[in-house]
């Protein structure tokens, strides 16, 4: 622990702001196409009352295992349908892995590298991106994190029950991603175990019982798999029929992905992980590429034998085989986090005040700065419509800390450091979770339209093209969702009155056709897939297309369906 009693509570002062920074995010609307996707999924869980069944917008859906979707229905169950309600339980599994960083850096270390290690990985900017634009990987960051600790002290302690729990975190990972999440766990485990030749322990009966324990504890995901798709050949998924749910999970959803050849592809980049890693660590991946060059260097060395194989090999194996793999998205990288920054930690506990440590100095210092810099230029040119007074105050005195507070301690050079460089990754990330992205997300046109058809028409169903799907506005929307292929089957529709939600230029057709007031209209941008051009607020004009919503009200046309 740190030498003062002064250091340890400004150690815990920036715990705390860490923790309430990656919790800032949890009102903040869900972004782009998955999130709102899954919570759709598990809101369709609850309402039906079906916990083995995965359906989107009325159809079978076979692409994620149910954990994540398990635990968020259980979550709306006891808060209802609310975006925190949503991020919530995704948001606890990381603070379940920030335990579990504490726990397995402080037995591979001490106290104070598992401190530093969790606000590394508190302040590592795509683990806050993660708590705000919730998909799986807070989950996965939990779970495997919590699996690779357990095994660990089930061999160094020889206990079984450590052996149990540890299969149990793996099991619950698998069924969140599928079979590859084993990948980080066993890398961890086997490389420390490899890598410092200890062959008895390598080849130990209990790994084979972790893998039996593994597949019984994965039974339930199996049986919803079988149960939904396997049962049931006729069921057309993917555009054909005889699709297997079980196969799908653990060669084309994992295997298929991989080599390219199953029904989701993508485009492999080997360096892909590499270049990511550099704003996705931020504002800790320069100083971790400086150190895993000194452990290479260690590696050829005498002193290899200090090196710390279970984070290096946990992190490194599945890096290379992600970067092989065909398929590849940023926050894959997330599950490694927690193995990164209990190594970057232990590096810097390690590091003397020699030109190494200058060398960082001179490189977080100009991190820091970027850092700062970024937000005030992000404020510029973006101009957001949403501000709020608290979280400016807020942002100016952590500015006011990050300036001064050298002269508020006598903390030594590298502590003082530390603390700066996360500082301004919270100066960041809370203006971006309580500035930037509440005016992003008014251009997100499926949740604006929902808020307001709620307000203004509560009982109205909404009809949408299913070429111009959105998630958003079905999970948002508290009436009932209708979606037909083309305007030509808005004559089946079986309501006297509705609201049509369609591209503009879709409506301006209709309403040619037959003159009818647009209610509202809505600006639209892929507020996932942010540009420079949609950021300049000189420019935005130029990337926005329009949503609007239509009423649609015939009498006299289903007069003799509103009576059925």
């Amino acid at each position: 622990m740190p030498t003062s009693s002064h250091q340890r509570a400004w150690l815990y002062f920036l715990l705390f702001l860490a923790i309430a920074v990656n919790f800032s995010g949890l009102f903040v609307v869900l972004l782009g196409a998955d999130g709102p996707l899954y919570a759709s999924i598990a809101r369709t869980m609850v309402e039906k009352g079906n916990y083995v069944e995965l359906f989107s917008h009325g159809t079978d859906w076979l692409d994620k295992p149910h954990f994540p979707f398990w635990a968020t229905a259980l979550s709306f169950e006891v808060f209802g349908f609310t975006t925190w309600a949503y991020k919530l339980p995704a948001t606890l599994f990381l603070l379940l892995g920030v335990w579990y960083t504490y726990l397995l850096a402080r037995k591979l270390y001490d106290e104070k590298t598992a401190y530093w290690a969790v606000i590394i990985l508190l302040t590592a900017q795509h683990i806050v991106i993660s708590n705000n634009d919730v998909r799986a990987e807070p989950y996965l960051t939990g779970l495997i994190i919590g699996s690779i600790y357990h095994f660990y002290r089930s061999y160094t302690e020889k206990k079984n029950w450590q052996l149990i729990l540890g299969s149990l975190f793996a099991a619950c990972a698998i069924m969140t991603k599928g079979p590859f999440a084993i990948i980080p766990i066993a890398g961890a485990i086997g490389g420390e175990l490899l890598f410092k030749k200890n062959w008895r322990e390598l080849f130990h009966l209990r790994w084979l019982i972790a893998a039996l324990l593994i597949f019984l504890f994965i039974t339930p995901e199996l049986y919803c798999l079988w149960y939904q798709f396997d049962q049931h050949p006729e069921k057309l998924v993917f555009g054909r029929t005889g699709v297997s749910g079980i196969r799908f999970f653990f060669w084309d959803s994992q295997f298929g992905r991989f080599l390219n050849t199953g029904p989701i592809k993508g485009k492999g980049d080997p360096t892909f992980f590499l270049h990511t890693l550099i704003w996705a660590f931020l504002p800790w991946s320069l100083v971790l590429y400086m150190a895993l060059a000194r452990i290479w260097q260690k590696r050829w060395r005498r002193s290899a034998q200090h090196i710390e194989w279970l984070s290096l090999s946990g992190a490194f194996i599945t890096l290379l085989i992600f970067s092989l793999s065909k398929f590849q998205l940023p926050h894959y990288s997330n599950i490694i986090f927690p193995l990164l920054a209990i190594l970057l930690s232990g590096y810097l506990q390690q590091v003397g005040l020699s030109k190494e440590w200058k060398a960082i100095h001179v490189v977080q210092t100009f991190v820091i700065a970027i850092m700062v810099i970024a937000p005030l230029l992000l404020h510029y040119f973006f101009r957001p419509a949403t501000l709020s007074w608290p979280a400016l105050i807020l942002i100016f005195v952590l500015i006011i800390l990050l300036v001064f507070l050298p002269g508020m301690g006598s903390f030594p050079s590298k502590t003082l450091l530390f603390y700066r460089t996360a500082l301004a990754a919270l100066i960041v990330n809370f203006y971006l979770n309580s500035i930037a992205y509440p005016s992003i997300m008014h251009y997100q046109a499926g949740s604006e339209a929902a808020f307001y058809s709620n307000k203004k028409f509560p009982h109205i169903p909404v009809v949408q093209l299913r070429k111009d799907y959105s998630y958003a506005l079905t999970f948002y929307l508290h009436s009932p969702v209708i979606t037909i292929d083309s305007l030509q089957q808005l004559e089946r529709i079986p309501y006297s009155s509705y609201l049509l939600y369609a591209p503009g230029n879709e409506t301006e057709k209709l309403i040619s056709e037959k003159p009818m007031p647009i209610k509202k209209e809505f600006d639209y941008f892929p507020v996932s897939m942010l540009n420079g051009k949609f950021i300049n607020y000189k420019t935005r004009e130029e990337e926005l297309s329009q949503f609007a919503l239509v009423l649609m009200s015939e009498p006299e046309l289903h007069a003799d369906r509103s009576g059925e």
